[in-house]
């Protein structure tokens, strides 16, 4: 059996799966903020009460918001800042006596996908995440491709392309944790709608509460959540012109929205090279699970 803990910004969450990939144990907690080792022992937890439950010793695989270096064999470009330049893989193998494989977490959501999820069967999957964060991985036949500096699919801190007026006042006012200038990540995560909203009206709504002001028709919201469309489309087009996966998946909170699936594939056919793209773009089938999954498959 396999454990898959996604190592998440806010929760954490473990699954077992079985030899049918069926899950058969989970649990969330709450992430501990700003607290390496407080981080571990949670981990830790996690691992030694699922196997209690499922009373079996288990493969351990960890989705993370970053990658580890090839250089150094430490966390890098984690948006939990606190995870960075620390060796998590060797910290949490000692504590639990065995190999841990860890993996970026748009990595995983797309070999969870891929392998029999929303993409199954697909050559070439493109996995978002856009929640807290926004993030990119790419699997290809149903296994993570990582690259030679672990950052393949890291397309969330590319600058936003095509950018307009209001895109550039966008990012000079809001900065990404990076530190490099007009990341897509402040622009089409989840933060990023409401931060949005705030910059432009000058109110503090959380994504929930700007979709229910969609529904009812408010004005100021519905030209929130059109610009985060076009955004997203443009984002997505440069994928297209780079790699032209056979399918996009979509997951974290964002990947909710309904109305991404009808109008971001029409917007991006602007911005694909030659002005076509019939690229599917989807809904993850495991929600907010797809990514724990994919990193128990790690193994």
């Amino acid at each position: 059996m396999k454990i898959g803990i996604d190592l998440g910004g806010t929760k954490i969450e473990a699954v077992v799966l079985n030899a049918k990939g069926e899950q058969i144990h989970v649990e969330r907690i709450p992430t501990p903020q700003h607290d390496y080792q407080g981080t571990l022992d949670a981990l830790k937890g996690l691992v030694d009460r699922a196997e209690a439950a499922v009373n079996h010793t288990c493969t351990v695989g960890l989705g993370i918001p970053g990658t580890l270096s090839p250089v150094t064999g430490k966390v890098k470009n984690a948006n939990s800042v606190w995870l960075n330049g620390q060796p998590l893989d060797k910290d949490l193998a000692r504590m639990l006596g065995r190999e841990v494989r860890i993996a970026n977490d748009a990595n995983c959501l797309a070999v969870s996908e891929a392998v029999d999820g929303a993409a199954a069967g697909k050559h070439m999957v493109f996995g978002v995440i856009i929640g807290t964060g926004c993030g990119g991985g790419i699997a290809i036949d149903g296994k993570v491709h990582v690259g030679g500096n672990g950052v393949a699919g890291e397309w969330g801190h590319n600058p936003l392309p095509w950018q307009n007026e209001q895109d550039r006042c966008h990012a000079e006012k809001i900065h990404c944790y990076c530190g490099k200038p007009s990341c897509q990540e402040v622009f089409i995560s989840g933060t990023g709608l409401w931060k949005d909203f705030e910059l432009v009206n000058g109110e503090t709504l959380r994504g929930p509460d700007i979709m229910a002001r969609v529904a009812k028709g408010d004005a100021e919201a519905e030209a929130c959540i059109a610009r985060y469309e076009d955004r997203l489309a443009r984002a997505l087009a440069s994928v297209v012109n780079m790699v032209d996966p056979d399918v996009i998946v979509l997951g974290g909170g964002m990947s909710n929205v309904e109305r991404l699936y009808t109008n971001v594939p029409v917007l991006m056919r602007q911005w694909v090279m030659g002005g076509e793209c019939a690229t599917p773009i989807v809904k993850a089938k495991y929600g907010d699970s797809s990514g724990v999954r994919g990193a128990a498959r790690l193994w």
